[in-house]
């Protein structure tokens, strides 16, 4: 759910291949025929769900993919697009359920092809990616297991990570001024006119000022590790494990979208796990709790980590909301899907501020330490 380090730049950027030339273009990188294609929803890459049919005696592989066609500005980076896949396929070798590249004709997990939609000829990454069973999160009825779930996950996956995953291109994800790194959140100031002059505004400035007073200073003090950086409740897909109705119990089937991953801070993956689980829960505030006990059966936070979280997770709300309000101005006609998280995530970031940091972190260590 991001794009490049500037997104006022970002104009025109977004690809809009027809499902005529998406197929052709599997057939012709990847040597597969399609036999059924749609479009899947996405914030400023263009994604197909793709089924290839088989000829007999082909060689083995899966039938099902999803096409990934990277917004030009992303492409111009081919080490960052190459660090993601191989993150993939190493997590996948580690066994966590992520997609693996299905290589080109030429042997590459990824190809630089033109697109002819739009003014100038642009150039687009194409990846195939297997294809991961499951609901996402969004889909289902939350509770407090599989927000346990999400927590010990989003620490397993940068633990691993950091402490295993060494590719050459690992370097290209020290991305400076990223925008959607929790880091950056003092970037919001840029974005900020695209909200108008409302109470939301003002919430996000008081963010915005107390991120750089009382976060920025702090960082050094956190322990760095490489972010998946977007955990959310699109991203994460899950399986029942139960056939209870009541109790239904859930294990993580799929981690999707690496388009965010750079360095950063194992608290910035578990404060922005946090933020998008609230969104899909009833009770929103005793959220953290649960992926915080689940995070922390993996990795406790040290003091000063937890002290952070409450202004990480705001910050996390506020990089969301803002940049998708921005973005809505340059997409007016993806308008709906950008501004999913704010349906509920404006309601959410000022219940937090109207409670206070005291009350709500009290909630949050108090249901981490029931665990």
């Amino acid at each position: 759910m991001s794009s490049g380090n500037d997104r006022q730049a970002q104009t025109f950027t977004k690809p809009a291949l027809s499902e005529k030339e998406a197929t052709e273009l599997v057939d012709r990188v990847f040597g597969l025929k399609v036999s059924w294609i749609r479009p899947l929803p996405s914030y400023d890459d263009q994604n197909f769900h793709v089924r290839v049919s088989r000829s007999k005696g082909a060689a083995e592989g899966a039938d099902e993919y999803v096409l990934k066609i990277t917004n030009s500005e992303d492409s111009q980076e081919p080490d960052l697009i190459e660090a993601q896949t191989q993150a993939m396929m190493f997590l996948s070798a580690e066994g966590f359920p992520s997609a693996t590249p299905h290589f080109t004709k030429d042997g590459n997990i990824m190809s630089l092809e033109s697109g002819d939609t739009g003014p100038g000829n642009k150039k687009y990454m194409v990846r195939l990616l297997t294809y991961l069973p499951g609901t996402p999160v969004a889909k289902i009825a939350t509770n407090s297991q599989i927000f346990y779930e999400i927590g010990k996950l989003a620490a397993s996956l940068d633990k691993a990570l950091s402490e295993k995953f060494h590719h050459p291109s690992v370097k290209s994800l020290h991305r400076g001024q990223f925008i959607w790194n929790l880091a950056n959140v003092p970037l919001l100031d840029q974005y900020i006119y695209a909200l108008g002059q409302n109470k939301y505004r003002e919430v996000v400035e008081q963010v915005i000022e107390q991120f750089k007073g009382k976060v920025i200073p702090k960082l050094s003090s956190f322990r760095a590790c490489l972010n998946h950086g977007d955990l959310n409740d699109h991203n994460i897909l899950v399986d029942s494990t139960s056939a209870s109705v009541e109790n239904p119990q859930y294990r993580v089937s799929g981690i999707l979208d690496f388009s965010d991953m750079s360095y950063g801070y194992y608290v910035f993956e578990v404060a922005i796990a946090i933020m998008y689980m609230m969104i899909e829960s009833p009770d929103p505030l005793s959220v953290g709790g649960h992926v915080l006990a689940g995070f922390e059966s993996v990795l406790p936070l040290t003091e000063e980590e937890r002290g952070a979280l409450f202004l990480l997770v705001s910050g996390r709300f506020s990089q969301s909301l803002v940049i998708a309000a921005h973005t809505a101005l340059l997409y007016p006609e993806n308008e709906e899907y950008l501004m999913i998280t704010a349906k509920t995530g404006w309601k959410h970031l000022m219940t937090m501020f109207e409670v206070g940091q005291e009350a709500v972190e009290k909630t949050w260590f108090e249901t981490a330490a029931a665990y």
